[in-house]
């Protein structure tokens, strides 16, 4: 990724007026996007990502701020913006009656594209997604997961500039999603396409961004790494397979106030770092054997956990 900032966002508000009592959805915020940069957008529900993406694709209009594409403002051109910025949702729905072909044809027509280059990419993009056999099916008659797919031939159709995907695999079955997400790296690297990029899948997110936007009631509470966000979680998951003195085991962690999990005769125990060698010796002096010890450092999902617990107090 280069410095160059593709998509540029400056005290961004939005509000409602309900019942006399004003809302605000999005509470001025700012961020950039790189060129050929993937950029996580996270929250909890209701955090204010879609208000967002609403506004960046125009559905929307802004209470106040500005936004801007490739260096233009927004508001003033529109049209030309939008023909370089494509959206993939897992809850958005094509026309039912049409086929596939029709829906991605129509596509591919309203963005400029030739006739014969709108059929060459819809081959193409059909066959990397593996769903050339629904070509000619009417889109209602599809599932969940290959509307997903259609979704993403969709959205790379017309060699966009700017993809915002909201939850791209939440249909998807493992391994096709992985195969989504591999996908979009090679994008990115091979033609240097920008994402906005949101999920509720944090190894997912961990995967793919770079960095990462967390917004929590309607702010921008961080903007940093993966990795950094996860280590400012001072939270450690211990994990025992123990052969004698489970109970034991759940009477200390009961004890010192340590949340827990079991499964058979494994139990996983969260513990701050800096508290793990007093978990071990504490559990030594009581007596209890275990064949097996491993312990993961805080992921970008203990952090997710952590925003969205502060969240509801």
């Amino acid at each position: 990724m280069n410095n160059q900032s593709v998509l540029t966002v400056k005290n961004l508000v939005k509000t409602y007026r309900t019942d006399h009592t004003l809302f605000t959805a999005v509470d001025n915020i700012s961020f950039e996007l790189g060129q050929g940069e993937i950029l996580g957008l996270l929250g909890p529900n209701g955090a204010g990502k879609t208000t967002t993406i609403q506004m960046l694709l125009s559905t929307l209009k802004p209470t106040s701020g500005s936004i801007t594409y490739f260096g233009k403002d927004f508001f003033k051109h529109r049209s030309a913006c939008l023909q370089h910025v494509a959206f993939a949702s897992t809850y958005i729905n094509f026309p039912g009656d049409l086929t596939v072909d029709a829906n991605l044809t129509i596509y591919g027509m309203l963005y400029g594209l030739s006739y014969k280059e709108t059929k060459h990419n819809i081959s193409y993009f059909l066959k990397t997604f593996d769903i050339e056999r629904l070509r000619y099916k009417q889109t209602n008659t599809l599932s969940a997961g290959q509307k997903t797919r259609v979704m993403l031939c969709k959205a790379f159709l017309a060699n966009p500039k700017i993809i915002l995907l909201d939850e791209p695999t939440a249909s998807l079955d493992p391994d096709v999603a992985q195969d989504v997400r591999e996908f979009i790296l090679k994008q990115q690297e091979q033609h240097g396409i920008s994402m906005l990029f949101t999920s509720h899948n944090m190894d997912e997110v961990a995967y793919v961004c770079k960095r990462v936007l967390v917004l929590s009631n309607g702010k921008i509470i961080a903007d940093n790494t993966p990795e950094n966000l996860a280590s400012s979680v001072d939270i450690s998951r211990v994990q025992l397979v123990v052969g004698d003195g489970l109970r034991r085991t759940i009477a200390y962690a009961t004890e010192h106030g340590l949340a827990y999990s079991l499964q058979g005769r494994a139990i996983e125990i969260k513990v701050e770092e800096h508290k793990i060698a007093d978990l071990l010796n504490g559990l030594a002096h009581s007596g209890v054997q275990y064949s097996q010890i491993t312990i993961e450092k805080p992921t970008l999902e203990d952090y997710f956990l952590k925003v969205s617990q502060l969240r509801k107090k």
